[in-house]
């Protein structure tokens, strides 16, 4: 199976499992390398109730060797999942400098205050304006890019979380976005923990997998792991998403510096 990069610890609150469990599920499921990519601190602190705290950070890297040291010979790597916030550059930059990491991933939660794939507020949906919150997501998921300060672009459609959509071919939203990932030379992920979501649907849609591959833009594929059960997840099906947008390679991460191997 292709390398799983996107995994989370209970140290962000919402997930559970050892090192030593996720590193099992890893090795069971036949990955070629498995990832650890916590959700990163946020200033000022407490900023939500869903990440590390930067107090923190020492138990993520000691949570890091655990699972290197019950590894073997599975190449073990170490991420990031930071999220874009208005301001943010320099304290990803401070946190780029804090371990020697193999890779940071961008994820867009928030549009200003809201984080909106929180079920906390799901009600809120119901009073916006969606095509306007989709233009705002992809505007910040573009402006994301363009910071070139990430490896991997998290789940690209995580908008469409709730199954809210507007009307029309949605490549018009697409489109601008993909030219950002394009020329920041980031690959993009294909995050299958949509397919247990509302919207019943890995991140990002068909469409999006396409254009992306028409553009050269590298691949990896996600499982969101927030339990050990969990990493993998879906790959088989995750793999013949890939192939038919095209993709017949996944990129791999060590030290920041990306390479590729086939799609088996």
């Amino acid at each position: 199976m292709p390398a799983d990069y996107h995994s989370h610890t209970p140290l962000c609150k919402h997930a559970i499992g050892s090192p030593e469990e996720y590193v099992a599920a890893a090795r069971a499921a036949g990955l070629t390398e498995y990832g650890i990519s916590d959700h990163a601190p946020a200033r000022p602190e407490p900023f939500d109730d869903w990440r590390m705290a930067e107090a923190e950070l020492p138990q993520y890297f000691e949570w890091i060797a655990r699972a290197r040291a019950a590894a073997g010979p599975l190449p073990i790597r170490a991420g990031l999942e930071c999220d874009w916030l208005a301001g943010c550059e320099s304290w990803i930059e401070d946190l780029a400098g804090r371990y020697p990491w193999d890779y940071l991933i961008g994820s867009v939660h928030y549009l200003g205050a809201w984080d909106f794939d929180n079920p906390k507020w799901l009600g809120r949906w119901g009073e916006e304006d969606v095509e306007q919150v989709w233009a705002h997501y992809w505007q910040t998921y573009a402006a994301m890019a363009k910071s070139q300060l990430f490896d991997i672009m998290g789940h690209p459609d995580l908008v469409k979380k709730f199954s809210f959509r507007p009307e029309g071919d949605l490549a018009r939203f697409y489109e601008p976005a993909i030219a950002a990932i394009a020329e920041s030379g980031s690959a993009i992920e294909l995050n299958t923990a949509g397919w247990h979501k509302p919207c019943a649907e890995a991140y990002p849609h068909p469409r999006f997998l396409e254009l992306a591959y028409q553009a050269g833009i590298p691949l990896v594929i996600s499982s969101d792991a927030h339990a050990p059960g969990e990493v993998a997840r879906d790959f088989p099906k995750a793999i013949e998403w890939a192939k038919s947008a095209g993709y017949q390679e996944t990129a791999l991460f060590e030290k920041r510096v990306r390479t590729r191997e086939a799609i088996p």
